[in-house]
């Protein structure tokens, strides 16, 4: 499976991708009803070994959506060096940034795919090779949520931040790509582009995301929209009932608990505080198709059968077990 950008750098919308390349992809019209996430939390071919193969051509074209929460290390990204030597040529090829690729190839590259595509700006790239192997990992930029550390400098909080929630938002536990809207602004308060046809596609409010993964904060989730145990989803980090984990992600309850908006008519929040600490946030949003109820008819595969009306326990879509 081929993943390809639903709109190209310059549309004012390249924060959409399609789930598969068999699906054409979106220019300035959207064509298919088919982000990353976030993030999450990887399809199951693209993780592990599999990652090696696809990243010897193009590695940020392959992961757009479905970040494996196995990748999300929160020991990595503060060893790694990158914090301190900018996302550049330069902070790639350190032997800290080395070593740290090296002893973690089975999630590395996926992890730097949707770091890249968070951090730098549409339209440019940054390249390593895998001293080990000899593969040339090339991952592109698309976000920009963080400037200055895209261009070589040491990643100041708010861009530890800002990148945080990218991937948090692209995470995926269940291993797939599923297309969404990722709605907020840069970490130095640019608001990221979106038109009035993104929010009516992507018509279902999901979640916002927040925290530093270069800490010991930790990533967390809220709820942007009333979610009941009887619902279910393709995504499930952000979308899921306080307390539950999507390790390392956990989901707090609501947005509205925690998270403001710099302007209510904005459908995005800016900003959610936590554990006495404040942090920019990121708000995703989804398609119709992504949401299940238990009763709707259909057995899904986040639904078990049971005795009950929950997801977990759904008799009228599952059966009884046994």
């Amino acid at each position: 499976m081929r993943l390809t950008p639903a709109f190209q750098p310059g549309s004012g919308c390249s924060k959409w991708w399609n789930r598969s390349a068999s699906r054409p992809p979106l220019k300035a019209v959207l064509l298919t009803g088919a982000l990353l996430a976030l993030v999450g939390c990887g399809g199951a071919a693209l993780d592990g070994a599999s990652d090696a193969a696809w990243a010897t051509v193009d590695q940020a074209q392959t992961v757009d959506n479905g970040l494996s929460t196995n990748g999300l290390s929160t020991n990595g990204l503060s060893t790694n060096g990158l914090s301190t030597n900018g996302l550049s040529t330069n902070g790639l090829s350190t032997n800290g940034f080395n070593d740290w690729f090296n002893a973690n190839t089975s999630t590395a590259p996926t992890l730097m795919a949707y770091m890249v595509k968070c951090a730098v700006p549409a339209g440019q790239t940054r390249t390593f090779v895998h001293t080990a192997t000899g593969t040339t990992y090339t991952w592109q930029g698309n976000l920009g949520l963080a400037p200055g550390w895209a261009a070589g400098q040491p990643a100041t909080v708010a861009e530890q931040q800002s990148v945080s929630a990218c991937l948090a938002a692209h995470a995926n536990k269940f291993g797939l790509h599923i297309s969404l809207s990722v709605l907020g602004r840069t970490a130095t308060g640019t608001p990221l582009a979106y038109s009035t046809q993104e929010l009516a596609t992507f018509s279902e409010r999901e979640a916002c995301f927040f925290g530093n993964l270069f800490t010991t904060d930790g990533l967390f989730a809220a709820r942007d929209r009333d979610f009941s145990s009887a619902e279910s989803t393709t995504r499930a980090c952000g979308l899921t009932l306080k307390g539950d984990t999507c390790a390392p992600i956990t989901n707090v309850g609501s947005c509205a608990q925690f998270c403001t908006k710099t302007d209510p008519s904005q459908p995005y929040f800016t900003q959610c505080t936590y554990n006495g600490k404040t942090y920019p946030a990121l708000t995703t949003r989804v398609q119709p198709q992504e949401l299940y109820r238990c009763g709707d008819g259909t057995c899904q595969f986040t639904e078990h059968c049971g005795t009950g009306l929950t997801a977990d326990s759904c008799k009228a879509d599952c059966g009884t077990c046994g």
